[in-house]
């Protein structure tokens, strides 16, 4: 597993163009990260179906943006998967035949397919990588697993590279099984984080707290450890540095450990790669 910082100032290099096949979030989360690196928005499209979303994209990101993307795979170096898994069959069935012929690089950020499902989509053998943004990619500090045949092209393994650490960091894995655990961990994770944070709220309020209060108290407490926790940062040191032996944080983990909280946690993340491996088998046959 190797690791990649986030772009640094320089536009990074999306050949003669890059779309975006569904303009939702995580689409348009991208789309946000490659303009604010620099790129010239003239070589972003978005193929999106619904009429108000393209209006909203090419108005707020002053991307192009199209209803169908039959005509414009000729002229991108690039095609990012970006619809919902249950939606990739239909969306790249009528494309099958100019993939073969041109050949882009494609970037899937959908979970639970994989490679081997995908490249069927496709229609047959193309330059792909798999990848997996999170939600905090919409500010520029997602967190992104990405897996790529060792046969593809190293520039075109770069180029998804930048493409993605537009929106923060991304992490490689070399076997491909470990997405669906990139998927539970960090995918689904910032939502673990929002609903231990939605907990602390409610303890707040059971323990006297007015609702506002204690709702902006954790939201500011969640804001300020992520901050800590910079990449790289001791997870264990962290938590030690505020945890006073004998004290009420003490007191306060010593009660979650009582209560099962690794376990909890251990289940929940087994839960999430089991769903991603049952979507992967549900939306990947295009059936």
């Amino acid at each position: 597993m190797s690791e990649v910082a986030a772009a640094d100032a320089t536009p990074p290099d999306i050949g003669r163009g890059i779309g975006f096949l569904g303009g939702g979030h995580m689409g348009r989360a991208l789309v946000a990260a490659l303009r604010g690196a620099g790129v010239d928005p003239q070589h972003i499209i978005v193929f999106e179906t619904q009429a108000a979303a393209r209006e909203s994209l090419h108005r707020e990101l002053g991307v192009r943006v199209a209803a169908d993307a039959s005509a414009h795979i000729a002229s991108l170096d690039i095609l990012v998967l970006a619809v919902k898994p249950q939606d990739m069959a239909a969306a790249l069935l009528p494309l099958q035949g100019a993939l073969a012929q041109y050949r882009p690089l494609i970037i899937s950020v959908a979970a639970g397919l994989g490679t081997t499902q995908l490249t069927a989509l496709c229609g047959g053998q193309v330059p792909l990588v798999r990848a997996m943004p999170n939600r905090p990619a919409l500010l520029g500090a997602g967190a992104t697993g990405a897996y790529a045949d060792p046969a593809l092209e190293p520039v075109q393994r770069r180029r998804a590279e930048a493409v993605l650490a537009t929106a923060g960091c991304v992490v490689w894995v070399e076997d491909e099984s470990l997405m669906d655990v990139v998927t539970a961990v960090s995918g689904s994770g910032p939502a673990y984080f929002f609903r231990m944070a939605e907990a602390l709220t409610a303890a707040g309020v059971e323990q006297g707290l007015p609702p506002a209060a204690a709702n902006e108290l954790a939201i500011a407490t969640l804001h300020g450890a992520g901050l800590m926790a910079t990449r790289g940062a001791d997870l264990a040191a962290l938590r030690e540095s505020v945890t006073s032996k004998g004290g009420t944080t003490a007191a306060a983990l010593a009660e979650f450990t009582a209560q099962g909280l690794e376990q909890t946690v251990s289940a929940a993340v087994a839960a999430a790669v089991s769903r991603g491996r049952q979507m992967a088998t549900q939306y990947g046959t295009g059936s």
